[in-house]
């Protein structure tokens, strides 16, 4: 059943509206989740009639404009959309010296435009924050939509502390580093109670959890959330000692959160 799009606004004068458009979180995963499954009926229609974006990458906002499209009809061919890609060094530096004004020249224009990230809440955990920010200082209203946010999923799934926690990003891929950050990251959660998340590209899932269960102390808890919002979803949370007692094995392939403390 296709949804009903949402009428586009017709401004008189004045900017164009940021829609923050949540996507599915089977980015890189084996099968997809339904559309409609995880995502409410109106961040649907609302991306159905955007057709100005800025994006992390072009070729998934393309993949999931076309998923949109066999729910709600699209107000433009998926050809005809206008996609404006973050910059390639935001990705792999951040974007907090970006300055991202330029790209919401469409905005400006009176264009309603949504911003995407590959997987999530853009701006969580992805790039992003930047265009929010020149939103504001140009005076373009924002407007997060409902939809999956990984790290409150899997931080709901841990057991662990929901009231003072904190997402650190990745932990380096070298092994000598990698150990040297979990262990300040157990440090730190348990001398304040505060929950350590951090994620890492799916193919070095094993690989980190080796060094968490290698570094970790006996009674500190850890979970992992793997293949969120998906039907093949695991969630498995314990001591380190039972961890080493379970043999819990990851799968090296799906996109996964991390998550320690007391």
């Amino acid at each position: 059943m296709s949804l009903r799009p949402i009428p586009t606004e017709q401004k008189a004068q004045g900017p164009g509206t940021l829609y923050l458009v949540p996507t599915p979180l089977d980015f890189g995963c084996d099968s997809l989740a339904p559309l409609g499954d995880v995502l409410p009926q109106a961040t649907i229609a609302r991306a159905a009639v955007l057709g100005h974006w800025v994006c992390e990458n072009a070729k998934s906002a393309r993949a999931f404009l076309k998923r949109v499209g066999e729910v709600s009809p699209l107000c433009a061919t998926i050809q005809a959309q206008q996609l404006q890609e973050l910059p390639r060094e935001v990705h792999k530096k951040g974007d907090a010296g970006f300055d991202a004004r330029s790209l919401l020249a469409p905005a400006l224009q009176g264009h309603d435009m949504g911003l995407l990230s590959e997987a999530g809440m853009p701006a969580i955990a992805d790039p992003g924050a930047a265009v929010v920010r020149a939103a504001h200082a140009l005076g373009i209203e924002v407007a997060p939509l409902v939809g999956p946010v990984s790290l409150m999923l899997a931080l709901a799934a841990s057991g662990l502390n929901g009231q003072n926690f904190a997402f650190v990003g990745y932990v380096p891929s070298e092994p000598a580093l990698r150990a040297q950050r979990i262990k300040a990251l157990e440090v730190l959660a348990l001398k304040s109670g505060q929950t350590q998340l951090f994620i890492e590209t799916p193919y070095r899932n094993e690989a980190l959890l080796r060094t968490l269960l290698e570094v970790l102390q006996a009674s500190t808890r850890l979970a992992v959330s793997m293949g969120l919002t998906l039907e093949t979803g695991r969630h498995f949370s314990a001591t380190t000692q039972q961890w080493k007692r379970a043999n819990w094995v990851l799968n090296n392939q799906t996109p996964a959160v991390f998550a320690i403390g007391p």
